[in-house]
């Protein structure tokens, strides 16, 4: 706190710390009032363009000030006897009302709304910069706090009765901070006192900076200007200058279930249809599903705004785990606990729920849908599971569909079969792996070059290596590589301790193992031939009855020399290879159970059986226990009680875990359902030839998948998802699922609904051919309780689809849907099972003719700011809805509405992973902020409204400029088309970027607000700035309509509010401009110009940096050119293009007039049509328009000629 003392008072300052809105009301009314009398040094120029004498509009000013202060700087007060009598404010460098979401909100935006485009436009992009530059440049290290600021540009209520106090600036230093800056502005400095006046007139800050845009004419405190300001065409809009997202929830509704509805009904172009891959009913909805709708919604809104009809039902996928999971959870009791019809009946209770808060979700996102039961789709409806049942009807047909007892992924977490799209693999998986050893058989009957090299020996050991050593009770085989070589060895310490066979491009990495064993001397080498055909004892031989049949040692090509001893043990109901090979060889009879050795349950544990492999005492220590925890542990004391323990080993590895629990899977063998894959694979990729991918590398990785299968794993050990409606006959144990009982089952189903399949007897579904005269059907006959797989349940939804482009088959092959986008991960998972399903159920004529997709367009993850996968743990979740309705504290997380986020989406390359956070959302916020103000300013210069035919210029009649910009917008506009119909968005919105940034912002608006402002009304060159504009606002418009279109709906509400037929932006056709505005000749001639405007614009700097001019309207420039022939003569484009207030073309300058010039700036240039050339920049030769500002009025004139002439009228 500081204080000053005068003649007559003591006045207290004070910092503001937890301000009131009642005390940011009386903080603005007292500045207000100060700048409405405009004493003390609160004459400013700024503050009056910016309010107009308006005492209302200065209130907001003023509020907006001190409420952004508050939340971005500091607020100081002056009081006398408590009262408010003085404020001053302080932000830190860079802060400075930059458009920050706190300070809007906390009341600057509400005042920022109020300002013409130009204003805003002006201040955004012109003012803050170099304010915070010329800061930054005076003071030095920006993030240094200048304590003199905190009362800097105090301002005091007049109050009659307190006409005897003066208030001068009160520093709370004795050294002023800002003197450098003061004085580099042009202020007189007197200690600590700072004078307000300016050798460039009273203070203005416009004067100094802003004029260099020449637009100070906004800022005159001249009572001559302020006159004739009411003359000038300023901009006048309706259109806001902020987004808010009040405005995106009154549009949403008009601008998708409305649209969707009226070009279904209404448009004429070809159908397009857009199958959309299911989001799981489950939860909020995550930034990845924002992602995917949005790039779908992009694609949908290009093909309705250029006249296709467009068919889009969102679905969700409903059945399955997690959800069955959350209701026994909700309901508090395990799955043996309720019945199947309780479970039942509270999944699809729970997952309706579930679906009806994504849809409410999805909308907000700004997706066209008709977001009605009839026109989106759930694999829970009953006619969705019928029609699946139908297709897996068909693949029975085909008799691609079996029972088999074998391994499968199994995860216990889950107590179901996996497919092996359901897994996740983890790199960093630890297991404990085990070197054990088997007794080879020693007996007459072994091959002889076996029994010649160990025949002497009383005990040979084959070393094997398993990292599951919980799967060696179940060994029955043991496999060698017949072309591998093996070596015999030996220990010289211990001679009795008998032989050990291993690989022989094992030893080396053996080594370790080998010494410990003390195995030193080289017996011999044999071929895996040699072994092959031998047998061995089970390890656990020694726990069981001496006539223990021993096992055999087989040749397999799956052995390598990669890892391991080059011995495997073979488990066939807990390897697929192991599996294959003792099928392949006979021992295994197709889908026999009692050939398999399997000693794990449904919940991961070891059974009772495991006692028949390693007998009663031992078994006993294992039975009931996880075989990946307890189960493993216990099994490896075991082996070490046993002596057979070799050597134990800790590694980390690549592993199979459940995707839904997180948890680590097992391969055991369990009956279940598979779909034979191999008889179809074939077709399938083939038909995958005619299809377009995004990006093209992912066919490769669809493909691949496809290949490495050989069947699918279908049926689910669970109750809440369709059934598999098989019968089997308990007497045989045989299972029945053929065309003619599911003809039967199905008419039931269908009649009944599929709960039926539970709620119903068997009676109901055992079809009259099945039965036995007699035979007590109830007693005899089970319903199968096996589910199909999600994956089945989500990959037939192109049976929804039904042909639409039926009748239109103008290709070899017919595809259900145009196009498909997913994430990445769906080549493991949908994109494969709607073309499997569509392959497998397709009848033979139509084979190769019809495809689920004719575009598949693939995106990757959404990772965090700093390429990292999102998490809770990590804290570094983005969820979509708090990016569109901001979060608790809208200070930390603003709301910046769908189209930011849209936006975002749109600039992504989203076929690689992306990443979200504070500073990708606040890109795009700039990028839609730019644009928003683009908009604004010519909506504001046409005044809301379209150019009647007689108002529009020709382009033969334009100037060179002009024909550049649309040449350039042509270009622009042929471009976005080729990538939305590319699919490559981000190559729309940086191109719209950089155009409305460059060619608008910093080059065509900038040398057009003369013309726009002070020519007469209907000038010819103000007809033709306003015609390029009308061109400028519908084609950006229709570019950036997809991506953000609240914002194109905001557009076209300004534009057609009168016309209530035309319903929104979209049901107006993208008309492209005609090509007549692509010329090369132009862009050549333009940008030689442009090179030279850039010397030009070199030259004006330099000047200002030297203090000769505050902006470019101070100066002329000159052309001298030998070429020129007669009097000098004016340019206007070039006067246009350079933003000066006079160019004039030479054949030379008199010493006398370079002599006369105070300053200038020159340099060679070469010319189009005038040769080698000098360009000088020097004062401008006339006077200041009152009117206008530039410099080209003559001294005895009132008004340039233009202006009078215009203020005659």
């Amino acid at each position: 706190m500081a204080s000053a003392n005068t003649d007559t008072t003591k006045l207290v300052f004070k910092k503001v710390e937890h301000a009131t809105d009642e005390i940011l009301n009386a903080m603005a009314h007292v500045a207000a009032e100060a700048y409405r009398h405009g004493r003390d040094g609160a004459h400013d120029d700024f503050t009056r363009a910016c309010v107009a004498d308006n005492w209302d509009l200065g209130f907001a000013f003023q509020r907006g000030v001190v409420g952004a202060q508050q939340v971005g700087g500091e607020n100081w007060i002056a009081l006398d006897n408590d009262k408010i009598v003085a404020v001053a404010g302080w932000f830190p460098p860079g802060r400075e009302l930059l458009g920050d979401p706190k300070q809007m909100d906390a009341g600057w935006g509400a005042f920022a709304e109020k300002w013409t485009p130009e204003m805003g436009d002006w201040w955004m992009n012109y003012f803050l910069p170099r304010y915070a530059q010329a800061t930054n440049d005076a003071l030095g290290n920006p993030d240094r706090k200048k304590q003199s600021w905190h009362l800097q540009m105090l301002v005091v209520l007049p109050d009659p009765n307190s006409a005897d106090k003066e208030i001068e600036m009160c520093l709370e230093s004795e050294v002023e901070a800002n003197t450098a800056m003061y004085t580099k502005w042009g202020w007189k400095v007197q200690g600590n006192k700072t004078d307000f006046e300016s050798p460039h007139g009273n203070f203005s800050i416009l004067n100094t900076l802003n004029g260099l845009l020449g637009l100070a004419r906004l800022a005159s405190t001249d009572a001559s200007s302020k006159a004739f300001s009411k003359t000038l065409l300023l901009p006048k809009t309706q259109f806001p200058m902020r987004n808010d997202r009040s405005r995106d929830v009154s549009i949403q509704k008009r601008t998708t279930e409305d649209l969707y509805r009226w070009q279904s009904d209404n448009a004429k172009g070809p159908l397009f249809v857009f199958h959309d891959g299911p989001p799981y009913a489950n939860g909020d909805l995550h930034i990845g599903h924002a992602l995917n709708k949005v790039l779908k919604d992009i694609v949908n809104r290009y093909r309705v705004i250029i006249g296709d009809r467009v068919h889009y039902h969102p679905g969700w996928d409903c059945h399955g785990l997690p959800i069955e999971n959350k209701v026994l959870k909700e309901l508090g009791k395990d799955m043996h606990e309720v019945s199947p019809s309780e479970i039942r009946r509270a999944a699809e209770v729970y997952a309706k729920g579930q679906v009806q808060s994504q849809m409410d979700q999805f909308r907000q996102l700004g997706v066209m849908a008709q977001w009605s039961a009839d026109t989106t789709y759930r694999t829970l409806d009953h006619g969705y599971e019928i029609r699946q049942l139908r297709v897996f009807q068909k693949m029975v047909e085909r008799g691609l569909i079996y029972r088999h007892y074998r391994p499968v992924y199994y995860s216990p977490s889950s107590r179901s079969a996996l497919a092996e799209a359901e897994l996740e693999y983890k790199d960093n998986h630890v297991s404990h792996s085990v070197y054990v050893s088997f007794e080879l058989d020693l007996h007459q009957d072994m091959p002889p070059s076996l029994r010649k090299i160990v025949q002497s020996a009383f005990k040979v050991q084959l070393l094997v290596w398993t990292t599951t050593p919980w799967t060696l009770s179940a060994n029955m085989g043991i496999a060698v590589n017949a072309e591998m070589t093996y070596t015999v060895l030996r220990s010289s310490e211990e001679p009795d301790s008998g032989l050990v066979v291993v690989a022989t491009e094992r030893l080396e990495a053996l080594k370790e193992i080998l010494e410990s064993m003390k195995l030193d001397i080289t017996v011999g080498e044999i071929t895996g031939v040699d072994l092959a055909g031998a047998s061995y004892r089970p390890l656990f031989a020694s726990k069981l009855p001496p006539e223990t049949p021993s096992l055999r040692i087989l040749p397999s090509g799956h052995v390598t020399s990669l890892s391991g001893t080059g011995l495997v043990h073979c488990a066939p109901a807990h390897g697929q290879e192991d599996y294959q090979l003792f099928h392949s060889l006979g021992f295994i009879p197709a889908g026999s159970s009692s050939s398999v050795v399997c000693h794990v349950d449904g919940s991961g544990c070891f059974t009772a059986e495991v006692t028949n492999a390693i007998g009663e005492m031992a078994g006993r220590s294992l039975i009931g226990k996880e075989v990946l925890e307890e189960g493993g542990k216990a099994m490896v004391a075991l082996l070490k009680e046993l002596g057979v323990l070799r050597k134990i080993q800790r590694i980390k590895h690549r592993y199979p875990y459940d995707w839904r629990t997180d948890k680590p899977v097992v391969t055991t063998a369990t009956s279940q359902w598979f779909a034979n894959l191999d008889a179809i694979k074939d077709d399938a990729i083939a038909l995958l030839q005619n299809v377009q991918f995004v990006p093209e590398e992912s066919r490769r990785r669809l493909e691949s998948f496809i290949r490495q299968r050989s069947e699918w794993c279908i049926s689910r050990q669970r109750v809440w998802g369709v059934p598999i409606p098989a019968l089997y006959h308990l007497p045989t144990n045989r299972a029945v699922l053929d065309s003619t009982s599911l003809d039967h089952i199905l008419s039931i189903l269908e009649e009944k609904g599929v709960r039926h399949w539970w709620d119903g007897p068997v009676e109901d579904f055992v079809p009259t051919h099945l039965r036995v005269e007699g035979e007590n059907v109830a007693e005899t006959w089970q319903k199968g309780t096996d589910t199909m797989d999600v994956w089945f349940d989500s990959g037939t939804s192109w049976s929804m689809l039904q042909n639409p482009h039926a009748g239109q088959e103008t290709e070899d092959v017919v595809y259900m849907a145009d196009v498909c986008i997913e994430g990445t991960d769906q080549h493991r998972g949908w994109f494969q099972s709607q073309l499997l399903t569509l392959v497998g159920s397709t009848p033979e004529k139509q084979r190769g003719k019809v495809g689920p997709y004719k575009t598949l367009i693939t995106h990757g993850m959404v990772l965090d700011e700093n390429g990292k996968k999102m998490s809770k743990s990590l804290g570094n979740i983005v969820s979509p809805l708090t990016v569109i309705n901001g979060g608790k504290d809208k200070k930390k997380e603003p709301a910046y509405g769908a189209d930011i986020l849209r936006l975002w989406a749109a600039s992504t390359t989203y076929w690689h992973d992306t990443s979200i956070g504070p500073k990708t959302l606040a890109q795009a916020e700039e990028m839609y902020r730019k644009l928003r103000n683009s908009l604004r300013f010519v909506l504001g210069n046409l005044r809301d409204q379209r150019l009647s035919e007689e108002q529009k210029v020709r382009r033969e009649d334009m100037s060179l400029t002009g024909k550049y910009v649309m040449h350039e917008l042509y270009k622009l506009e042929n471009h976005a088309r080729k990538n939305y119909a590319e699919h490559i968005f981000s190559e729309v919105t940086l191109p719209l970027s950089r155009f409305v940034n460059t060619t608008l912002s910093s080059l065509y608006f900038d040398i057009t607000k003369d013309i726009l402002y002070a020519d007469p009304e209907n000038s010819l060159r103000r007809r033709e700035v306003l015609t390029i504009s009308e061109h400028i606002l519908d084609t950006m418009t229709s570019i950036f309509a997809p991506i953000v279109p609240h914002l194109a709906e905001e557009v076209h509400q300004i534009l057609h509010s009168g016309n209530a037929q035309i319903l929104s932006v979209f049901s107006q056709p993208w008309v492209p401009l005609d090509p007549m505005w692509y010329d090369e000749e132009v862009e050549k001639s333009m940008s030689k110009r442009l090179q030279l405007r850039s010397k030009v614009m070199s030259l004006l700097e330099q000047s200002r940096t030297e203090k000769h001019i505050g902006n470019a309207l101070e100066a002329d420039v000159e052309i001298t050119s030998k070429t020129a022939e007669g009097e000098p003569y004016h340019d206007a484009e070039f006067t246009q293009l350079f933003n000066v207030s006079a160019v004039r073309i030479v054949p030379s300058l008199s010493s006398q007039e370079t002599e006369q010039l105070q300053w200038s700036y020159d340099e060679p240039v070469t010319i189009d049509g005038l040769g080698d050339c000098q360009l000088q920049v020097c004062p401008a030769r006339q006077h200041k328009c009152p009117r206008c500002w530039m410099h080209t009025r003559e001294a005895h004139d009132e008004l340039c000629g233009r202006c009078a002439g215009i203020v005659k009228v």
